[in-house]
Parts: C-alpha cells; sequence; structure tokens
C-alpha cells in the first residue's frame, strides 16, 4: 500500500522563479521516494534591480504579484498539501524586500521567508547526494545562483565546512564583483580541499544543467574539466544573439550562462577537480525534502 502526498516548493531566485510541485511516495518498510510533478520557470530578472539600484522596482513587484497569483492557482489545481517560498540574495540585498513580502502576501496569499546564504547552502545540501556521493571519496558542492554561489565541501559522507559567497551570474555580468571576493573564494576552496584528494566537483543550478543537456550525456556520467572549458571558450566567442538563436537558450539564460562556467572552472581549477557530477537538484528540491523531515 503506498501512500502519494503533493508538496511544493517555491524558490525566488536572482535570475528567475521556479514553482516545483513534487510527488512523495511513501511505502511502508521501502524508502520515501520524491519526483518531479511539474516544474514552472518563470525569467524575473529581480537580481538587476536589487544589485544595480538596491530596490525591487514597481513592475517587478507587479511581476511577482502576478507569478504568485499564477502559482497558487497551480498549487490549488495539482491539490498541494504544503508549500514554502523561499526568497534568496536579490531579495536579502533589496532594501525594499521586507516590503514586497508584504505586498506579495497581501495580493497573492504566498507567504515568503526571505533566507540567508548559510540557510540556503544547508537547505541544497540537504537534497538527496547520497545516490550520487561515495562515502570514500570528497566533492565539493558548487550551487551557482543570480546573486550568490553556495559551496560546500563532503567527506566521509559528511558535510564539513560550507560558505555562500556573493558571486552570482547576474552580479557577473553587472560586473560588481571583485577581484577581492574571487580571493577570498580561492582561499576558501584551497584551505579546506586541501587535505583531501581527489576532489570530484557537484554543480548545480540552471547554467549547468543546461551545458549538461547540451552535452547529450546520460545523467550519472561526469563532464571533464576539459569539456566545461571548451563550452566556455566556444560560447564567448558566439554573440548573444547567436547564443538565442544557433542554440536555442532562452533570452534569460543566454546572456549568464557564461559567468557561470567560469564560477564552476574556477572552482575545479582551485579544487584540483577533473570532473563535475551534475545531478537534478537545486533549492527547490531541497526545500521539498527540507519540508518533508521537518528541517524548515
Amino acid at each position: 500500500m503506498i501512500n502519494i502526498k503533493k508538496y511544493a516548493a517555491i524558490d525566488i531566485g536572482s535570475n528567475a522563479m521556479r514553482l516545483l510541485v513534487a510527488n512523495i511516495i511513501e511505502e511502508v518498510g521501502k524508502e520515501t521516494q520524491f519526483s518531479k510533478s511539474s516544474l514552472v520557470r518563470v525569467p524575473i530578472r529581480l537580481g538587476q534591480d536589487a544589485f544595480t539600484v538596491g530596490e525591487i522596482s514597481d513592475e517587478n513587484i507587479q511581476r511577482m504579484i502576478d507569478a504568485m497569483k499564477a502559482y497558487s492557482l497551480l498549487m490549488k489545481v495539482h491539490k498541494v498539501e504544503q508549500y514554502k517560498a523561499c526568497a534568496t540574495s536579490a531579495m536579502r540585498e533589496a532594501y525594499n524586500g521586507r516590503e514586497v513580502v508584504d505586498i506579495v502576501r497581501q495580493e497573492s496569499g504566498i507567504e515568503i521567508e526571505i533566507i540567508d546564504g548559510k540557510t540556503e547552502a544547508a537547505i541544497i545540501a540537504s537534497t538527496d547526494l547520497h545516490h550520487l556521493v561515495r562515502t570514500e571519496q570528497t566533492y565539493l558542492y558548487v550551487d551557482v545562483g543570480g546573486g550568490s554561489t553556495e559551496f560546500s565541501l563532503f567527506s566521509g559522507g559528511k558535510m564539513i565546512a560550507s560558505k555562500s559567497f556573493k558571486v552570482g551570474t547576474v552580479r557577473l555580468i553587472n560586473e560588481m564583483v571583485n577581484d577581492i571576493v574571487w580571493q577570498e573564494i580561492e582561499k576558501w576552496i584551497k584551505t579546506n580541499t586541501e587535505d583531501y584528494e581527489p576532489v570530484t566537483l557537484i554543480g548545480s543550478g540552471g547554467n549547468i544543467n543546461k551545458v549538461f543537456k547540451m552535452s547529450g550525456k546520460l545523467q550519472e556520467k561526469p563532464l571533464s574539466y576539459i569539456y566545461i572549458n571548451s563550452q566556455y571558450t566556444m560560447l564567448s566567442a558566439m554573440s548573444y544573439e547567436q547564443r538565442v538563436y544557433e542554440l536555442g537558450l532562452n533570452p534569460d539564460r543566454a546572456d549568464v550562462i557564461i559567468p557561470a562556467l567560469r564560477v564552476y572552472l574556477n572552482a575545479m581549477k582551485w579544487s584540483g577537480a577533473r570532473q563535475i557530477y551534475v545531478p537534478k537538484i537545486g533549492l527547490a528540491d531541497g526545500i521539498i525534502k527540507a519540508l518533508y523531515y521537518g528541517k524548515i
């Protein structure tokens, strides 16, 4: 006898917003299974407001309200039992972030929680990595978002260290990341990985997922540093229009994919990793699991 529940997660990022509806399949004596029922992504780039002007614009507040109303209706249609909406870097830094949360709640009924970088890293790390993580190996988990990147080091099946840095794709395309931040990341990665060898990367985020999809590889197979570097070189040589027209990239993906690859390449270089695994996980998946296991 199986029991199926439906939970939803809303990830309000700096580059886009996502609604993930998941089936949670329970069976006595067996491991609970989580499977995607629906994923709806809307390209509202809050980071463009938050990181350049310091506040979410009236236009984007209205777009957020519309998106949340739509998400609310979709959750109703799916008969979602529980949901959690988490906002990350852009809403953390916009000085009207709290005000926007109140307006969205009044207009759509959706309750949004603005989470800090440490919480974000912990939720992402709570995603189901044990199918991928071998206890005898060391992994550096890198989640590149629009406003920040979360790094978590796993060894012996346990998390050793975790940190969030203000390096995200929307910041990078606006040239808002200075050399000091890169130096801090390099120091953190080298310090935390020096006692472990070899290190393998696990990458998450929309951009690395897209690169993986373009590679045509099977899900459990890794991409090499050489492959990622060649993709970075190839994409950098193309114009924005070519990336949209010839590669079929979403317009809001075609500009941020290059700085995202730069973050992964640097992480691989500084940790000495030669391979990167790309499981289909992210903040939304982590929210579903954390919600189910009562961690948030």
